[in-house]
């Protein structure tokens, strides 16, 4: 790590040492595969901590990559890694793995048996590519919609993003089957009464007991509803990540990447018990 002062989304050494066994196994595959295939391959001389520490300091800020201070790597090898890793799934692994030892902590299996499933639409910046965008109509929001799994501490299981106009129940057929191929012990999901019978049934098929949970209809205005609750909880500490505000990335598979990201961070600290900073924290 280059010496600079530090950035309050900087990854502490604890957290630095949970993250750094998988993005150095990865970079050491990717070097000796090159090598394996003749290509010349120096030394690299580009630190994974930085960055990884520049990737969650526009993830926690919401700055444009070129925005990036000029003391992290270039902007240009920033948005690489960020790339590579969203593309070969290591960010994906990176979760699974931060999930399961969050969970032994927490005195639970490390793999899951049930879940919670919900969306979420969001506008979208500018920039984002037309083809990805959709109208929801209920809430009268053009953008995206983001369909996250949790299990029952609130911990991401499972990302979606697509356009803000498909139904929950493609979202949700989505995210099951995600869940059964990486979490196969899961055979309980709760869901909102956005999700119809397409979703219920694609979960029987799965081995997944897919149950409705409606708000209740005696009791007006905002109120805790039994389970989803805890899925609303989660994105809520995504929200501290101001570049979830607004779906600011060309592709689908980059803005559930910066999903996973801040699933990580939350991993990290909750990992290593220390606190996530607040807006408001002096």
């Amino acid at each position: 790590m280059t010496s600079r002062r530090p950035y309050p989304s900087d990854l502490s050494d604890a957290r630095w040492a949970l993250i750094a066994p998988t993005l150095t196994a990865w970079r050491d595959e990717r070097l000796a595969a090159r090598a394996a295939a003749g290509v010349h391959v120096s030394d690299p001389t580009t630190s994974l901590r930085d960055i990884f520490n520049a990737i969650l300091y526009v993830n926690r800020t919401g700055i444009a990559w070129k925005y990036l201070p000029h003391d992290f790597p270039p902007h240009t090898t920033v948005y690489r890694y960020f790339s590579l890793w969203a593309k070969e799934g290591i960010l994906d692994r990176l979760g699974i793995e931060l999930t399961r030892l969050v969970r032994v902590t927490e005195g639970r299996d490390p793999e899951p048996s049930a879940c919670v499933i919900d969306s979420q639409s969001t506008k979208t910046s500018t920039n984002v590519p037309v083809s990805r965008q959709g109208t929801d109509a209920a809430k009268k929001i053009v953008g995206t919609k983001r369909g996250i799994m949790t299990d029952t501490l609130g911990l991401l299981l499972a990302i979606t993003v697509v356009a803000a106009g498909t139904t929950d129940n493609a979202i949700g057929k989505a995210l099951l089957t995600q869940a059964h191929a990486s979490h196969p012990t899961i055979s309980k999901a709760w869901v909102d009464s956005g999700f119809k019978n397409a979703a219920v049934e694609h979960g029987a098929r799965l081995g997944i007991d897919v149950e409705v949970v409606p708000r209740r209809s005696d009791k007006p205005g905002f109120h805790v509803v039994k389970r989803r609750w805890v899925v609303e909880r989660t994105f809520g500490w995504l929200m501290l990540h101001r570049r979830l505000a607004r779906d600011y990335e060309t592709r689908d598979d980059h803005a559930a990447a910066m999903i996973r990201i801040a699933s990580i961070d939350n991993l990290a600290r909750r990992a290593t018990g220390e606190t996530t900073p607040t807006w408001r924290d002096a």
